[in-house]
């Protein structure tokens, strides 16, 4: 299904304008319909005329309109589509065609896609099918093209390297539809060039910046604005909320930190009206959590069980999402605008029964009444897992004397620099009971050494797990105490192209092969769903998890090296903001007098 009709075709306005003054049939008439309109928060009963792509009437219901098909609505809500504003088709583990499957039944229509992390694996060609993957689908992919390739240049090294003139020939294309997230922070504020020349040749576009700014304040906030970024997801407060709407960003609300959003509900409410600028996003949804509850939908049903007016929550993922896009064509049902609309059944729940996509019928009783085709994925997908086999030693490491002092890691999901003195016995260090060990294996065949780092306040661990999903550079990265388990694990993620793995007591617990780019399946969402659903199964009888920061989703982001914090790479442990790197974890080595 080709999307986006041109909706400047004099002709087709002229049939508009005519089955507008009923001198014409509609193409399409959607009777009956309880409109909630998105301008004034009303409600009204509505028919919805169309024409090939186009609104061309919404009017109180006249059964002697003409149309070729006429859908009786029974008085269900009418809604435009809804519209995700962030997000990342690859964390679901499914392909573009699938996700559609999944999404476009519950009313998505239209997401903005920074596809960063096939970028980050495979390079130029991960964006080139991410585009061609989104071509004929029944779902609107805007792509974005991502800034931060790898996301800390100089601290980690992934399957690609975007530089300004990657950044300006991407934006050049009329299937990009801006510069993704800028996670490059402070390189951004300390003037350096590469993130500067992306930044401008997103300005030089004229399409938008989109942000990335956690743990930004005050001065640092303003001078991320002033540089031309313009959104932000990485809230953690309130606080956060508040300073990013005063700042005059885009706010997009994110579905995946759900224990942070009645903070975010009470704050709007508190405010007393939805800012024009807050939008709602689902930046990463697992793939048992999008076929089980949705992606964009169940953003809305919790944000309206805290208590956010439904109005409100499908404004934010309506008209100001247009807005904010920059496509007034969208989020509107009203005369002139794109026939994206959606048919609710129970507006608090959430539930989709039937889908409109310019103007044609894509999705009826859950399930999408049009083709999404495949796409057969370049060989750079098909082979990006480049790493040799691992042994048990590889986990270990070395030092002298009798004792160390080492830097750790201490914390999940926000570390801190930790300090500790640990035994070294037979010339490696011993690992205390109370830690675990993490390991980052450049995936790429850098043939660089692997990394270990000693993590504190990460739980009792009883086993290991590998991922090759592993924020943003994707390197393989493994967890566990026992170096055998570890190995195991890395070895058969090497095997499958990628994928993740648990390891208990010397045997394979769980594993999710993931061949394309070592991110996604060729299978099926539901089979997908359930092979990831029994490998968080596995890691919870292995690992006592500690919400909301010691959870199975931290695993994933544990070297997302742009962020403030310490943090392992394929370099080392690296701090960013503090411009540090350590290629091994010890600091000092106590060597006993002769």
């Amino acid at each position: 299904m080709a999307r986006d009709q041109d909706l400047t075709d004099p002709s087709l306005r002229a049939r508009a304008v005519k089955a507008a003054l009923g001198q014409a049939p509609f193409d399409l008439l959607i009777a009956g319909a309880r409109l909630l309109d998105m301008v004034t928060g009303r409600e009204r009963l509505a028919d919805i005329g169309t024409v090939g792509g186009l609104i061309a009437s919404v009017h109180a219901p006249d059964p002697e309109r003409e149309a070729t098909t006429r859908i009786d609505a029974a008085g269900r809500h009418a809604l435009p589509g809804l519209i995700d504003t962030h997000m990342h088709v690859e964390s679901s583990m499914v392909t573009p065609a699938e996700y559609a499957r999944a999404i476009v039944p519950r009313g998505v229509t239209t997401v903005v896609w920074d596809p960063h992390e096939f970028a980050n694996a495979c390079g130029l060609p991960g964006v080139d099918y991410a585009i061609a993957a989104g071509r004929d689908l029944p779902l609107r992919l805007l792509t974005l093209a991502p800034t931060c390739v790898p996301s800390a240049p100089g601290y980690e090294a992934s399957g690609g390297d975007f530089g300004p003139e990657t950044l300006a020939a991407l934006l050049a294309r009329d299937d990009i539809h801006g510069a993704a997230e800028l996670m490059t922070m402070h390189p951004l504020l300390s003037g350096d060039p590469r993130v500067t020349g992306i930044v401008n040749a997103g300005l030089a576009s004229g399409k938008r910046v989109c942000g990335h700014a956690r743990g930004l304040t005050g001065g640092a906030l303003a001078a991320y604005a002033a540089a031309g970024v313009e959104t932000d997801h990485e809230l953690t407060s309130a606080v956060d909320l508040l300073a990013r709407l005063e700042a005059g960003m885009t706010v997009e609300l994110r579905g995946s930190h759900g224990h942070l959003l009645p903070e975010f509900a009470e704050a709007l409410l508190k405010l007393g009206h939805l800012p024009q600028t807050v939008t709602f996003c689902t930046d990463d949804v697992f793939p048992d959590d999008l076929f089980h509850k949705g992606g964009l939908d169940q953003m809305l049903r919790v944000m309206i069980a805290h208590g956010l007016p439904p109005e409100w929550a499908y404004r934010a993922a309506t008209l100001n999402a247009a807005t904010r896009i920059g496509r007034p064509d969208l989020g509107l049902i009203a005369p002139g605008k794109r026939a994206d609309i959606v048919l609710m059944d129970d507006l608090a729940q959430v539930r989709a029964s039937l889908v409109v996509a310019d103007g044609q019928v894509v999705a009826e009783a859950g399930a999408l009444t049009v083709a999404a085709p495949e796409v057969d994925p370049p060989a750079a997908l098909k082979a990006s897992v480049n790493v040799a086999s691992l042994a048990p030693d590889d986990f270990e490491v070395t030092a002298a004397g009798t004792t160390a002092q080492i830097a750790t890691l201490s914390k999940p999901r926000f570390p801190e620099w930790g300090a500790r003195t640990v035994e070294v016995r037979d010339g490696t260090l011993a690992l205390p009971d109370d830690m675990i060990r993490m390991a980052i294996v450049n995936r790429y065949g850098a043939g660089t050494p692997v990394r270990v780092a000693f993590l504190e306040n990460w739980g009792i661990w009883r086993g290991a797990f590998a991922t090759t999903v592993s924020h943003d550079s994707h390197n393989l990265t493994i967890f566990g105490r026992d170096p055998v388990d570890m190995a195991l694990a890395g070895n058969t993620l090497r095997a499958s192209g990628g994928g993740l793995c648990v390891v208990a007591k010397g045997r394979v617990a769980a594993h999710l092969p993931l061949p394309l780019a070592g991110l996604v399946s060729p299978a099926s969402l539901s089979e997908t769903a359930e092979r990831f659903a029994a490998l968080r199964h596995a890691m919870d009888a292995l690992v006592d998890w500690h919400p909301p920061y010691l959870v199975f989703k931290a695993l994933f982001g544990a070297s997302l090296v742009c962020n403030a914090g310490p943090r392992l790479s394929d370099v080392g442990l690296v701090d960013v903001f503090e411009e540090k790197v350590l290629t091994t974890p010890v600091v000092a080595q106590v060597t006993p007098s002769p």
